[in-house]
């Protein structure tokens, strides 16, 4: 039986829509990383980008579990001495929790170009608005939210 190997040109690309709402980060990052990645598909290939399209709104409901929300340290640097800023998840989810998810979903895809390339097509919203209502993308149910 010969290995099937998928071809760039013979991708097919869904859209699915992904709501936060009660949703622990981990769990949600990894499940969209799964679909940015293809890893749904039967016709998986690790070095074929045969991800779909992923829209998550209502970031500014996902949940941090245990005690994250307050000691768990979202740091940036500017590259000077001295230049490092600390922000709990706690804040930065009360102020720009698209970028939380964005950074979640990141490092849970591949640190290659391939993995860069899945993570553009992950748009991420705030609100349960969201513009990409012309591609009608399919509402997925992902495990593991809270009831």
């Amino acid at each position: 039986m010969k290995t099937f190997m998928a071809k760039p040109e013979n991708v097919q690309r869904k859209w699915y829509l992904v709501d936060a709402t009660d949703m622990p980060l981990g769990r949600l990052a990894s499940q969209v990383a799964d679909i940015l990645s293809g890893k749904n598909k039967p016709d998986f290939t690790p070095h074929v980008d045969t991800g779909d399209y992923v829209v998550i709104i209502n970031t500014d409901k996902v949940v941090l579990t245990g005690k994250k929300a307050v000691q768990k340290q979202f740091r940036t640097h500017s590259g000077y001495i001295g230049g490092l800023k600390e922000t709990n998840y706690g804040t930065m989810l009360a102020t720009k929790s698209d970028e939380v998810v964005l950074k979640a979903v990141k490092g849970m895809l591949p640190k290659t170009v391939l993995g860069r390339k899945q993570a553009t097509r992950c748009k991420i919203y705030k609100g349960a608005e969201h513009e990409q209502s012309a591609q009608q993308p399919v509402v997925v149910e992902l495990k593991g939210a809270r009831k």
